[in-house]
C-alpha cells in the first residue's frame, strides 16, 4: 500500500508533523524550551505532540489499527511500535507531568529521538 492510499491522509500529514518535532532536539530546544516560535500565534511543545500521537491520532496507542488509515506499511506500524515503546519509557521513567526541558535532559530522551526519526524516514521514503 503507498501512503497515499491511506484513508486518512490529513491524520497522516499531523503524525509526520508530530514526528517531525520528536525528532529533532535544536526545533525542541529553540521552540519547546526558548519559546521562539517561527510565526505569530503559533504554538508547540511536547506535550501536544504526544497528545497527537496517542490521542488524537491513536498511531501509537495502537499502531496495527492505524495500518490502511495513516499508516500505509507494516515497516511504518514497526517504526510507530519502537516509538510508544521509547516514548511510554520515558514517561514512565521521568514522570507524566515532568516539564518539556525534564524530558529532554533524561537519559531516555535520544531513544525517544533516533526512535522518531526512524519513524519519520519510515512515513516519508
Amino acid at each position: 500500500m503507498k501512503p497515499a492510499q491511506v484513508r486518512l491522509p490529513e491524520m497522516r500529514a499531523e503524525v509526520i508533523s508530530a514526528l517531525r518535532a520528536l525528532s529533532d532536539p535544536d526545533y525542541q530546544q529553540r521552540v519547546w524550551i526558548d519559546r521562539i516560535y517561527p510565526k505569530p500565534n503559533f504554538y508547540d511543545d511536547f506535550t501536544l505532540n504526544v497528545n497527537t500521537l496517542y490521542d488524537d491520532t491513536t498511531v501509537l496507542a495502537d499502531p496495527e489499527a492505524a495500518l490502511g488509515y495513516t499508516l500505509a506499511t507494516e515497516d511504518e506500524v514497526r517504526a510507530m511500535t519502537a516509538l510508544a515503546d521509547a516514548l511510554d519509557s520515558a514517561l514512565d521513567t521521568v514522570g507524566r507531568a515532568a516539564s518539556d526541558a525534564e524530558f529532554m535532559a533524561s537519559e531516555s530522551w535520544p531513544g525517544v529521538v533516533a526512535s522518531a526519526r526512524d519513524a519519520l524516514a519510515a512515513l516519508t521514503e
